[in-house]
Parts: structure tokens; C-alpha cells; sequence
């Protein structure tokens, strides 16, 4: 059977969107490095202080949560205890719970009240810096005492003004932002792994 696309053109696409993606993450390592070390020290404080991450966010960025989340809990690399962290995307019954009661912007609020304290990090991941329901958890979160971590794209959005910390991909594109945040987080969970490893 024969394709609509040719073989050259799926080819040549291929090669576009590699290229593409090597080259916001090559930008992103120019202009962001310190950005990801301030981020990273704050985040292994708060494990060295037996502190919990909270992680949030919708549609891709809830998978990024969910990953990121499991390789801290479970292990990337290296054998180390286990590292509270949770995904606030993961319990749907929670989720629709709230949903219905309230309404989706504060399907996170809530969770940050029921699992955060003072002292824990939550980090709210949105492509475009604006998920409303991302935006309340992070404003309530500060309010509550924990320390707030933007990762954003294009201008940061309103999340970026909110946060303590932000990290921000120099990209409008959804998916070459999305996957320049599953790299940052998986540099984050290895230099926290690191740090435990050191002790």
C-alpha cells in the first residue's frame, strides 16, 4: 500500500524537527544555565532538609510532572533513598472531585493545602507560562510558605512573575519547549541524586 507522503518528504521532516530541537535546546544552554543551577540548589536544599517537591501541570506538562516525580521517588541513575515528591495530576478521583465541587482552576489549590508545608518546593510546569489553574496553586503556594518554581516558555507568562525561581525556553513552539522541560528535568533529578550520593 502505498503512503500520500513520500519516504524523501517524512525524511526531510525528520530532519527539520531534529534540527529544530537541537537548536532551542543549543540556545536554551546559552542563555539559561544559571537558571537551572539556581534552580537545582534550591531544590537540593529542600531534599537535604527532608522537604517535599509538589509538581503540577496539564496535558504534556502533567507527564512531565508524573515523570519527573517518579524518577525522584524511585531512582534515575544511582541507588539513594527514596525522595518525597508528588505529581498533584495523578489522582483522578481527586481531580474530578474538585473539579465538580469547585472548579478546574483549583483542582491544585486544594492539593497544595492538603500535602504542602512551609519549606517544600512546588513547581508548575506550563508551555505557556498562563494555566490558570497552575498560576493559583503557585500564587497560594507562596502564601502558604513554600518556595514556587516557574518552567515556562516564550515570554514566562504570568507564572514567571509569580514564582521565586523561573526557568523560561527561548521557544513559542509547545513540543520543542516540552522537550527541552523533560531534559531540565531529568538534569535536576540527577544533580539531586548526585548531592545525596556525595553525602
Amino acid at each position: 500500500m502505498s503512503l500520500p507522503v513520500s519516504r524523501d518528504r517524512i525524511q526531510s521532516e525528520i530532519d527539520r524537527q531534529l534540527s529544530e530541537s537541537a537548536q532551542v535546546k543549543r540556545e536554551f544552554a546559552e542563555c539559561c544555565s544559571d537558571a537551572v543551577i539556581d534552580v537545582a540548589e534550591l531544590l537540593i536544599s529542600a531534599v537535604h532538609r527532608q522537604q517535599r517537591i509538589l509538581l503540577c501541570g496539564n496535558g504534556g506538562s502533567a507527564a512531565d510532572a508524573q515523570h519527573i516525580a517518579a524518577e525522584l521517588v524511585a531512582r534515575l541513575r544511582k541507588e539513594r533513598r527514596a525522595i518525597p515528591a508528588l505529581a498533584l495530576s495523578t489522582n483522578t478521583s481527586t481531580l474530578t472531585a474538585l473539579a465538580n465541587d469547585y472548579d478546574f482552576s483549583k483542582v491544585f489549590v486544594r492539593q497544595v493545602e492538603a500535602f504542602g508545608s512551609p519549606g517544600d518546593v512546588l513547581i508548575g510546569i506550563s508551555t505557556s507560562g498562563n494555566s490558570e489553574n497552575v498560576l493559583k496553586a503557585m500564587v497560594f503556594a507562596k502564601q502558604q510558605g513554600l518556595k514556587t518554581v516557574a518552567l515556562t516558555g516564550g515570554s514566562g507568562g504570568k507564572m514567571a512573575a509569580v514564582a521565586d525561581l523561573s526557568i523560561i525556553v527561548p521557544s513559542t513552539s509547545v513540543q520543542r519547549i516540552q522537550e527541552v522541560h523533560i531534559t531540565v528535568g531529568h538534569i535536576l533529578c540527577d544533580l539531586i541524586e548526585q548531592s545525596l550520593n556525595d553525602q
